[in-house]
Order: C-alpha cells, then structure tokens, then sequence
C-alpha cells in the first residue's frame, strides 16, 4: 500500500561529501571538534588520497550535490584541487563570508555553503542573507543550519558546531530563509560520526516544513537509513552517509550501493 500512494512523489537521494580538516580528508565525530580543546578532537578516519581523488570519483558518477566543508583553516589548497577536478560540480562551505563567496564561485564551485557568517554574535541577521543572497544569486546560495538538539527542540550551531545560536530550526525560520537561498544543508552535529542512527524526529519535521532541496548529515550507518529518510520525510530530504561509508573507512555502507540506489530512485540534478 505505501509504494502505491507514493509511487508518484519525489524520492530521498544519497549526497556524497567531502569533509576537510588541516588540508586532508577525515571523518571527526562532530561534538568533538573544539578550538579550545584539539585533543578532544576524534578522528574515525584519514583518509590518504587527497580532496581531488573523492571529487573525480564523484563526478565519474555523476553525484551532484556534494558538499565540501572546510573545517577551519589550512584546507584552501586542497578544496581549490578538488573544484579543479570537478568543475561546477561541488558545494563549498566553511568561512564563506560576503567577501570570498563570489571567489569560489569563480574557482569552480557550483554553489557556497553559509553558515557562522549569517550569525554574528551568535545572532541571525537577515539583512547578511539578503545582502549576500542579491550578490551572488539565490541560486548560488546554500544555507547550512546545521543545529544540536535542545529538549525538544534545534537550535543552529555555528563555528564548527561549538556555538549554539539563537536560531531555533521550525517552520518559520526554514520559509524565511528559503526565499534567499535554494538549498539547506543540516548537520545533526549531536549525531554526526556515531554511526549510531539519525536523528528520526529532526527528519520528520524538516518532511513537514522544507520548501527547497535540503539535505541531512548525521548518524547514517546503514542504507536502511536512506529508506528511513525516504519515509519519514516523503522523498523531501536528502541523506549524507559520512563514517558509515566504504571510501571512508566504514564498513556498513558501500559506495556503490549508495549509487545504484540513486539510479534505481531517479537521480536528478
């Protein structure tokens, strides 16, 4: 009965990424990294080929939507590399501010990705997003509103996830800034390199509330998790398997499975 009622609907889609911390490739458990205490930083894998190899392999398969972060500094280079092996075809984000988003569109990038620049202070500021969305195109323009849980409830968590903003994750919030960007990237940083399942209920509103393509990061272990998303969200939520994944060490997702699952479910820019 439910394959017959949703047989029509859009389907939840494998986003591959590209996560880089001091110029290599690593999967870190995401409440672990802190610039006032690095050796709390966990590492589940470094990888030894560089940001380019991952960014070939996923344009070989067409993969679009990929999402390459910069988690702090020293990974210019290496994010420069990999747009220059995949020209257009990967999301930079990580200390995009107004001033370098339009640079790395010109470097290659097909979209940024916006997070801790939109929150001074730890404040939202709407006329940042305006003045950013009108520089370089709504179209350009990618929000993360990457977030941690508090009771019931998620607030943004900016700075790589060490500071908790003011800005609760709910409808509103997700209509208002749908108007100035065209995608949301949302990291459940409590969950994020667990491999210990996603975070259900946050995937269940953002099926109720996302207007534009969003994809959710955090806890994935198994391709069961894609189908869990595909559900619970109505094919409205994208999923990014991280420390899971093969390619990164994982051993409970296999690359090829996450691309044959996309051809299967109508992959589409």
């Amino acid at each position: 009965m439910a394959h017959s009622l949703t047989a029509n609907r859009r389907h939840s889609l494998f986003r591959p990424c590209i996560d880089l911390h001091q110029g290599q490739v690593k999967q870190i458990v995401g409440g672990s990294l802190q610039d006032q205490a690095p050796q709390a930083l966990q590492t589940n894998f470094v990888s030894g080929q560089p940001a380019s190899y991952y960014a070939k392999l996923y344009r070989t398969h067409q993969l679009t939507g990929a999402h390459l972060i910069k988690l702090g500094p020293g990974n210019d280079e290496a994010a420069k590399a990999a747009l220059q092996a995949w020209p257009n075809g990967l999301q930079v984000g990580g200390g995009i501010t107004l001033t370098n988003a339009s640079e790395w569109l010109t470097l290659g990038a097909a979209k940024v990705i916006v997070t801790s620049w939109l929150f001074p202070d730890a404040r939202f500021s709407l006329e940042r997003l305006q003045q950013l969305s009108q520089t370089i195109g709504r179209d350009r323009l990618v929000v993360d509103l990457s977030c941690r849980r508090r009771g019931q409830t998620w607030y943004v968590a900016m700075n790589k996830w060490q500071t908790l903003t003011d800005t609760e994750i709910n409808q509103d919030t997700l209509t208002l800034i749908a108007q100035y960007a065209s995608e949301f990237l949302i990291h459940a940083a409590d969950v994020e390199g667990l491999c210990q399942g996603i975070d259900r209920d946050l995937v269940t509103c953002l099926g109720r509330w996302v207007t534009i393509p969003t994809t959710y990061a955090g806890g994935a272990r198994d391709l069961d998790d894609l189908a869990l998303v595909d559900e619970l969200s109505q094919g409205k939520v994208d999923l990014t398997f991280g420390s899971a994944l093969d390619i990164f060490g994982g051993r409970t997702v296999k690359f090829d499975n996450c691309v044959a699952w996309n051809q299967s479910h109508g992959q589409t820019t």
